[in-house]
This record gives C-alpha cells, sequence and structure tokens, in this order.
C-alpha cells in the first residue's frame, strides 16, 4: 500500500496490553467496538485507529497521549514486550510505536514484533545519537516504516504515523467498489464507504443507515437492487478481506484472526468463510483481495452452501 517516509517499505501489505491494572482497560476499548452494537457515535468511534505504544520511559507516554488526543486514536500504553505481544492479541492494533532510547534487550524484544505482525506499521522512535547507525540498520532489517527522532518528529509524528495504519492503508486499497460487486449508485458507494472503514471489526446495518442518513429498511432494499449483493453479505465480505490480511501476519493463527476482528468464535469465522466464499479458513493467509472479492462475485454475493438459505449463524453479517 503506502510507501514509508524513509523508504522502508511496509512490506505492500493491505493492510495492546498496557501494564497491568488500569492499562488494561485501554486495551479493551481497542475491541469494546468489535465486540457488540455499534450504532451513532459509536460507529464513529469504531473507525478511530488503535495504536500500541511501547513505553518504558515516561517521556515517550507524555509524547503518545500528547500527539494522538482521544478523538484521533486509541492509545494501549504498555511498558514491557510481553504485554505488547498481549495487546496485539487483545484487539486490532493498527499500529505499534517503540520507544528505542533506553536500547534495553526488552525494548528490541518489543520491536522484534515488527516481523510477526507486519500488518501493522512499526515506528521507532530513538534520540538518534551520531552513534546509532547499528540502530537504524536493525530499524531496517526489521521492516520497520519509520523511525522518528525525538525532539524533532515530535510535532509530526501523528502526520507520519496515522496515513500508514492497517485501517488507513485498508480503506485506501478498498476505496473503489470492485466492478464485480456492481455498486453503482451514491447510496451503494457511500455505504461501501462506511464499512470499509471499520477495518474488518463487526457493524451492524442500523449503524451503516445511522451514517448514511436512511433508514435501516430502505438502506436494505435500496442497497441491493440492480443486481447488486445482499449489504449484509458485503459486510461479511469485506470483513473476511480484513481476516485474510491478519492471517498472513506470523503472530496469528485463524483462533487469534477470529478474536481480534470480533467473530463470536473461531467456527463462526469458519462457517462465514465457508457460506460466503466456500473456502476452509485456512485458505484465507493464501490469497489475495482481489481473489476473494471475483470469488464471491461469481457467486453474485448468495449464499455457497448448497441446498441452504443463510444460515442462523451468518445472518446479520456480524456477529
Amino acid at each position: 500500500m503506502t510507501p514509508a517516509r524513509t523508504g522502508q517499505a511496509s512490506g505492500g501489505r493491505a493492510p495492546g496490553i498496557a501494564a497491568r491494572g488500569t492499562t488494561t482497560r485501554r486495551a479493551t476499548a481497542c475491541t469494546a467496538a468489535g465486540k457488540g452494537q455499534t450504532t451513532g457515535r459509536a460507529a464513529a468511534t469504531a473507525t478511530i485507529p488503535c495504536i500500541a505504544v511501547y513505553a518504558p520511559r515516561e517521556w515517550m507516554r507524555a509524547l503518545a497521549r500528547a500527539a494522538f488526543p482521544r478523538r484521533r486514536a486509541r492509545l494501549v500504553i504498555v511498558r514491557t514486550a510481553a504485554d505488547l505481544a498481549h495487546a496485539f492479541h487483545a484487539g486490532l492494533v493498527d499500529a505499534a510505536l517503540i520507544d528505542l532510547g533506553t536500547g534495553s534487550d526488552d525494548a528490541w524484544a518489543a520491536a522484534a514484533y515488527a516481523r510477526e505482525f507486519p500488518s501493522a506499521p512499526f515506528f521507532a522512535v530513538t534520540p538518534l545519537r551520531s552513534a546509532d547507525g547499528p540502530t537504524l540498520a536493525r530499524c531496517a532489517a526489521l521492516d520497520f516504516a519509520d523511525v522518528l527522532v525525538e525532539s524533532v518528529d515530535d510535532r509530526a509524528i501523528r502526520d507520519l504515523v496515522l496515513p500508514l495504519t492497517f485501517r488507513a492503508r485498508f480503506v485506501v486499497a478498498m476505496r473503489e467498489p470492485p466492478p464485480g460487486l456492481l455498486l453503482t449508485t451514491d447510496l451503494q458507494r457511500k455505504t461501501w464507504s462506511c464499512v470499509i472503514s471499520h477495518g474488518g471489526l463487526p457493524v451492524r446495518t442500523t449503524a451503516v443507515a445511522t451514517v448514511v442518513g436512511v433508514t435501516r429498511e430502505h438502506l436494505s432494499r435500496a442497497f441491493s437492487t440492480a443486481r447488486a449483493p445482499n449489504l449484509k453479505r458485503v459486510i461479511d465480505l469485506v470483513r473476511l478481506v480484513a481476516a485474510a490480511e491478519l492471517a498472513k501476519n506470523p503472530g496469528y493463527d485463524m483462533r487469534d484472526v477470529a478474536s481480534v476482528l470480533g467473530f463470536a468464535s473461531p467456527s463462526h469465522l469458519s462457517s462465514t468463510t465457508q457460506r460466503v466464499l466456500g473456502l476452509r479458513p485456512a485458505s484465507l493467509a493464501r490469497l489475495r483481495a482481489i481473489d476473494l472479492i471475483d470469488r464471491f462475485a461469481g457467486s453474485r454475493g448468495r449464499s455457497r452452501t448448497p441446498g441452504r438459505s443463510v444460515s442462523r449463524a451468518g445472518r446479520g453479517g456480524s456477529p
């Protein structure tokens, strides 16, 4: 998708738990939007990126809070590499900031997770002393998206990080509805934009209707006109595209992907994949988004389960 500022690629990929106690609630905030019904203001909140911050120093914690106010991002601030790994399994993390100012073994252990979770761009924050050449080389070897310099890039951190988050790159890659879906009307395109802005997290048709400005009943009828697929199945498709991207992370198995994206269970992800795409979940990791969309369009958005209508488990498009 979008290349990094330093020229270190984010891998062309489509595309936290803070210390125990009070900071654990911040990790829960990253998944709250994906664990239940989202309507009105909650639906808007669900589109805000979640950023994990490895910050053993108070200076780094203060910098992150100043750079990312609540209306722009949800922060999960952690102090150990183990908690950073926990963060990636607690919810959808869109980007990670790693404080390398201490140069400790734990800091580099946190940095190494860039290889485990390449869907989220990693950004190093360092004083960048004259002797820090090896630090830059290690960040490049780990495919960091960028290296930010203390007291130099402080005011620019938000503008450097947000365009490269998983959700931002997902929206850019999916911005134009694929022709095979036949989404051509203004209402269909606005609806598509709303769905993809959630980055694969659950979204109710009621919440989409609120954003689009129509009733749920009108949206359901109008969206599927002119041979376009059912809205709830399009929501499922977008969620499976996101699942396929996350499944490419070495640090995730399909159980993790189901949990991060707010599926009710791994079996729910499995049944949705089979019903919507006619595939086993293990196939998602090896297929591109365009492969999934073409397969879906080939069935015209209808159930691929022979002899059955939409199952009760899959009805509603999202848990």
